[in-house]
């Protein structure tokens, strides 16, 4: 049986630049080998002047450029950015509990939009690419001690948006979705398959 690792034709090796355990499962899942060597990227250093579909693109890069530009050995670097966006307003992680609970308030009983940006960097070449995907997200009207059990987790802190929709809380919490269930988990698979073939195929041609 063809392993999707030959149906690329990825010779060389994958880095993944992310510690997300999300994004790790979920590349394990597809039976690719990789090494992980995450980002020192600080998110708070990118400029959040941008449309969220530039805003994810171009942190996702950022963070493939800053492994890249550490690495010797013929590879790809993949990067990745996750964000939740309300009423034109870019949420990342919460930075404590109680903005934990602040994030989740907002989202009760409203469908906000989440956007992840994956970028590909071929080295030594430092060519790259980079594309995005979009889903929306309906959250049911939450309760204050639901809110407050979940934050208690610990889940949330280091999730985009204060949520996983793959944690037993985060599950119950959304009512319906539109579009690729993986991209709200971290990683849009089918565009990261069909993205990372397009990016072989043309010879690591930049996007």
């Amino acid at each position: 049986m063809l392993k999707i690792a030959q149906l690329l034709k990825l010779e060389v090796p994958l880095i993944l630049a992310s510690k997300s355990p999300r994004r790790k499962k979920l590349l394990e899942q597809l039976g690719l080998s990789f090494k992980c060597i995450p980002s020192n990227y600080a998110e708070e250093n990118h400029s959040k002047n941008y449309p969220p579909e530039e805003y994810v693109q171009k942190l996702s890069l950022e963070k493939a450029f800053d492994v890249a530009k550490n690495i010797n050995e013929d590879s790809i670097v993949f990067g990745a950015d996750t964000i939740v966006l309300l009423d034109g307003e870019i949420i990342n992680k919460p930075i404590d509990e109680n903005d934990a609970r602040v994030i989740l308030r907002k989202l009760s009983d409203r469908t906000h939009t989440v956007f992840t940006g994956i970028s590909f960097v071929k080295v030594p070449e430092q060519k790259f690419f980079t594309t995005f995907q979009k889903t929306l997200v309906t959250f049911r009207e939450l309760e204050d001690d639901e809110i407050e059990s979940y934050v208690k987790s610990g889940s949330p802190l280091d999730k985009a948006g204060a949520y996983g929709i793959q944690d037993d809380f985060g599950a119950l919490f959304v009512s319906h979705i539109e579009g690729c269930y993986y991209n709200i988990v971290g990683l849009p698979l089918e565009l990261f398959y069909q993205s990372l073939k397009k990016f072989i195929k043309s010879n690591y041609g930049n996007g």
